[in-house]
């Protein structure tokens, strides 16, 4: 007997929480069989779109399928179950073994892509799980391998048409030798300003909108999310950079986020993009604006006069109950060492704020506290700085937004 699966997963936050959906239908895909779903726990896209595939190739087998059309919105685990593209995570590759130990029960198995408009009714189920609910009388096995089996925190790779085009640049670059020539560009900076050994390329990239940036309030530790034109903005930044890698021939050691919902946000689009790992670093933090959080700039001065005047002029005064700005490049600094020494001769990917990327900026190039208050970023921006192990650094790029015209 043949029979349709469709399936699907998501994560609020990638990772977050999570939850998978699918549907059986007859051969014809019309008559629903069978819906299963149920949440994840926290982990990640990809995750809880395997699981959805286990999850729906049990429930057709349950149903006396031999055959089994999948159809799925995820490039990835499309590419990946059909062979056609390698598996680079150890955790999806278990999954995926998971997947291939049911799919072998059955005479035929298809995997076939379809647009995330075509796939709604899995979709639709995903979203339930997520919102907590799950299916009436789950058999906890179809969530695949043991029910007590932790999911696993792998990053994202892209689940759409991109995805194929990156695929495609990404060898093109190779076959070229573009990683070689990304690596001769610093050799040749070292040279002209005598630097000593192999840097660390740091993307800095800031979080997209908010709504306390449109309305250019103070926003340190408070925790908005994205705006939809956020949303959009980490979207068109993570493919511009990682074209950008595909044509150097580079791929990202790592993505480190600031742990606020804003910037894990949009960090969340670039490792789904890029295929790197992604990872909180609390140190990449925002300034603490204290008494000062939410408000504007003219309602922080009119509250504490005094005070905001000798903030603007000094970046040792705290604002009332915060941080000063000192203490964030003290931390920041901190961090910058640990992620050279970690990952020496790697392009990292930071994901942050205005004033932890100014301090990495300022540092990177010398400069005094005036460069603080007379630098501008924009939201969603990326600036680029190679960092040596003997403390040396060369700024290749500062407050580029071109990808979002």
């Amino acid at each position: 007997m043949r029979l349709v699966v469709e399936a699907d997963g998501g994560s609020r936050g990638n990772p977050g929480p999570a939850g998978y959906g699918a549907a059986v239908l007859d051969a014809a895909g019309r008559q629903v069989l069978a819906e299963v779903y149920d949440g994840l726990g926290t982990t990640t896209n990809n995750v809880a779109e395997y699981r959805g595939l286990l999850a729906g190739l049990a429930a057709a087998l349950e149903l006396g399928a031999t055959e089994v059309e999948v159809r799925m919105d995820s490039k990835l685990v499309v590419e990946q179950m059909s062979g056609r593209w390698k598996i680079k995570h150890a955790a999806l590759r278990e999954i995926a073994d998971d997947a291939r130990a049911l799919a072998g029960r059955l005479d035929a198995v298809s995997y076939t892509w379809i647009p995330r408009a075509e796939n709604s009714r899995a979709d639709k189920l995903a979203n339930k799980a997520m919102d907590g609910e799950s299916s009436p009388g789950l058999d906890p096995s179809l969530a695949a391998g043991p029910a007590t089996k932790p999911a696993p925190s792998t990053a994202a790779v892209p689940d759409d048409d991109f995805a194929a085009e990156l695929a495609d640049a990404d060898s093109a670059a190779r076959s070229a030798g573009a990683g070689a020539a990304a690596a001769d560009s610093a050799a040749v900076a070292a040279a002209w300003t005598g630097q000593v050994g192999t840097p660390v390329r740091m993307i800095l990239l800031r979080h997209g909108q908010t709504e306390l940036s449109v309305e250019r309030r103070y926003s340190g530790h408070g925790d908005p999310e994205l705006t939809e034109l956020g949303q959009e903005q980490a979207v068109a930044a993570a493919r511009a950079l990682a074209a950008r890698l595909a044509r150097d021939g580079v791929r990202p050691a790592a993505v480190l986020s600031s742990p606020l919902r804003r910037a894990r946000q949009t960090a969340a689009a670039v490792a789904e993009t890029t295929g790197a790992d992604l990872e909180v670093r609390d140190a990449l933090v925002e300034t603490d604006f204290g008494g000062w959080e939410g408000l504007t700039f003219a309602e922080a001065r009119e509250r504490d006069p005094e005070l905001h005047g000798r903030w603007l002029s000094s970046p040792d005064v705290e604002p009332p109950g915060g941080e000063s700005f000192t203490a964030v490049g003290e931390r920041v600094g901190a961090e910058r060492r640990r992620i050279v020494e970690q990952y020496g001769g790697e392009t990292v990917i930071v994901v942050s704020h205005v004033t932890p990327i100014k301090m990495l900026l300022r540092e990177a190039l010398d400069a005094g506290d005036g460069v603080l208050y007379r630098m501008h970023l924009d939201l969603a921006c990326t600036s680029v700085v190679d960092f040596y192990p003997d403390g040396g650094a060369s700024v290749r790029l500062v407050n580029d937004t071109s990808y979002l015209d």
